[in-house]
């Protein structure tokens, strides 16, 4: 009688995200870095935003492609930050002008990332990519504020980089579709996660042709101890606002969290301003989702 065929052994958690790292840093080598199950609408709106000098035109019509996304930005324009007038637009057009292009990548990215809820590859993945999409509107509309009333960077920008802010753990979420015991050893993901983010961001946006300075916000924001010369500048309105967004919900903890950032020091902010961001950013995050839809 021959003897039964040892069994394969399945491969453990730990071994799972080593395989992972490989094919993460094989792709990084190989510049190949891009999220292939973005929807297509967000990666054109992407390139023709690549040129600051395109004709709005041109941004319209590609827009005009997308009718959920036109209706969106539609919806956008019309709402009380954008629109102090009340009265109606229906011209995309106009929209497009009066809500500027880094405003308009916001929203085309936000909307591909509550679209990418329904890819079928990533079936399994709803949870995390909504918590994912509520946090960076969260961020977003806390970097709007931080900018606007702590400093001279364009508010804009800032929202901008709060949407974009997880877009390396975007990344890795999305590819550890195929890696499902990954998620079955949330420690191993989460040590992925905080190792590979900012790389896989960086390598992301510059091949996506964002400007520099939304490249190095999403890249460093994380670095608590980061000095630079100069004025408080998108890097600093980054990590202050990650950090609010995320210690709101405890606000006995946010002076002994956030007493030894570097970039809120800069800022010369007290527990006063704090609380009046959050109140305000709360203001922003709820016109930010009824405009998007949320």
């Amino acid at each position: 009688m021959k003897p039964a065929p040892a069994s394969t052994p399945r491969p453990t958690g730990h071994e799972e995200a080593f395989a992972f790292v490989q094919e993460l840093a094989a792709e990084l080598n190989r510049g190949t870095v891009d999220l292939p199950s973005f929807p297509d609408i967000a990666l054109r709106v992407r390139q023709v935003l690549a040129d600051d000098s395109v004709a709005t035109d041109q941004v319209v019509r590609v827009i005009n492609s997308e009718p959920a996304l036109a209706a969106q930005l539609l919806r956008i324009s019309n709402s009380r930050p954008m629109n102090s007038s009340g009265r109606p637009n229906t011209d995309l057009r106009t929209a497009v002008a009066r809500m500027g292009f880094n405003m308009v990548r916001s929203a085309a990215i936000g909307f591909a990332m509550a679209q990418l809820k329904r890819v079928e590859g990533l079936k399994g993945l709803e949870q995390p990519l909504d918590q994912l999409w509520q946090r960076s509107a969260a961020v977003a509309a806390m970097c709007y504020v931080v900018a606007r009333r702590h400093t001279r960077v364009n508010a804009d920008s800032a929202l901008l980089a709060g949407m974009l802010h997880g877009i390396g753990k975007l990344y890795i979420l999305t590819r550890s579709a195929k890696h499902p015991r990954l998620f079955n050893d949330p420690a191993s993901l989460n040590e992925v996660i905080r190792d590979w983010s900012a790389p896989i961001a960086k390598a992301l946006l510059e091949n996506w042709s964002m400007p520099a300075e939304i490249v190095t916000a999403v890249s460093e924001f994380e670095d608590h101890s980061r000095e630079h010369d100069g004025a408080v500048d998108l890097t600093d309105v980054l990590t202050v606002s990650s950090m609010l967004a995320v210690f709101k919900q405890w606000p006995d903890e946010i002076e002994l969290n956030l007493q030894d950032v570097r970039a809120c020091a800069r800022m010369h902010m007290d527990m006063a301003a704090y609380e009046r961001l959050i109140s305000e950013s709360d203001t922003e995050l709820d016109a930010l989702r009824q405009a998007l839809g949320m």
